[in-house]
């Protein structure tokens, strides 16, 4: 083989595996992957696609850094808590230093109904970084919709699953899992907990698939692979046939993607809080909210967010109108304390 050329001299390695080369490799120059989720997942996924050379990365999440983030989301560190940085900004500034060559953008924000659409518009490619499955749901209806191959993948305890979905091609993940599990039945990180290695294993997964979508080569993966480290269990379960009867890639009913106008309330994984949203919100004017609130408590405010403390409590307010409301998982609670210090 030919040396690569010079703006191809930092994947030399990678061009001389045979299933990419040095065409896969400008196929990945050109290729977009969206990342929803920048958490454990997330963050593996996204350091790998940015060594590989995918051109352009679209890191979205809507959470901040925590000390118990630090054991298993590999591109955050001590002092992005002390700055109070949201996870998508500090993991694109990281990348950004591991591969000034790309062009990567962190989307700080609850992925929803309403903007799903617009953020994985001209995506080659959608990752799962998710933790809950109403997220992952909407990215199957968006991806099937529009016809764009996405990946699943979530991890919990030692275990861990992934799954890639060609729409019009393959099932998609609404025909693996037809309804989501109900509240309280699933194990989660609160209750479980999550092994770093597992995070690794299966973000390597969903990252070598994304490398195979974009370059067209390699045999992509027919089912759900499931994984538990611990046990050292490892199965490919074939999903073979579409479900004619599924909602979204059978029927072309996407309903996740025409949730109701209003407060959307989510109870938060291993965080003792619930998200409060308000879909059809206005822009917030976080230092004028901060003034208000001033004389009520504590008060904390940065361009990327307002954080509130009061009483037992405590509300993380965005610009896009979102709160985290802290020292509860009561969603009547937190609607009341989002209503009297923010307004609906």
């Amino acid at each position: 083989m030919e040396k690569a050329t010079p703006d191809l001299e930092r994947y030399a390695r990678q061009i001389l595996f045979s299933g990419v080369g040095e065409a896969g490799q400008r196929k990945f120059l050109g290729a977009k992957a969206v990342i929803i989720g920048c958490g454990a997942l997330g963050t593996a996924i996204a350091n790998n696609l940015a060594r590989a050379g995918v051109g352009e990365i679209v890191v979205a999440d809507r959470d901040f850094i925590e000390l118990n983030n630090l054991h298993r989301q590999s591109l955050f560190d001590e002092e992005d808590i002390r700055q109070g940085l949201p996870k998508a900004v500090a993991a694109v500034e990281k990348l950004r230093r591991i591969n000034s060559t790309l062009t990567i953008t962190a989307v700080v924000t609850d992925v929803h109904h309403a903007n799903i659409e617009s953020l994985i518009s001209g995506a080659t490619v959608v990752l799962d970084g998710t933790d809950n499955f109403e997220t992952r749901y909407l990215i199957n209806d968006a991806c099937v919709k529009h016809g764009i191959s996405w990946i699943y993948g979530g991890v919990i305890g030692s275990g861990g699953m992934t799954m890639t979905i060609l729409p019009g091609r393959t099932p998609c993940l609404r025909c693996a899992f037809a309804e989501m599990p109900p509240p309280g039945t699933a194990a989660t990180c609160d209750t479980a907990g999550v092994l770093g290695p597992i995070v690794g294993t299966i973000a390597a997964i969903e990252s070598a698939e994304a490398m195979k979508l974009i370059t067209g080569t390699g045999r992509l993966n027919e089912g759900l692979i499931s994984v538990d480290l611990w046990e050292n269990r490892f199965a490919s379960i074939t999903i073979s046939e579409r479900a004619p009867d599924c909602p979204a890639c059978g029927r072309g009913v996407f309903e996740f993607l025409t949730a109701r106008e209003g407060v959307q309330t989510t109870t938060l994984c291993g965080h003792n809080a619930v998200q409060v949203s308000i879909r059809s919100a206005v822009g917030l004017d976080l230092r004028e909210l901060a003034r208000k609130l001033a004389p009520l408590g504590e008060v904390a405010v940065n361009g990327f967010m307002l954080r509130f403390k009061v009483a037992a409590f405590e509300l993380t307010v965005f610009p896009d109108a979102r709160a985290i409301v802290q020292g509860t998982t009561d969603v009547a609670q937190a609607k009341t304390l989002y209503a009297k210090y923010v307004g609906s």
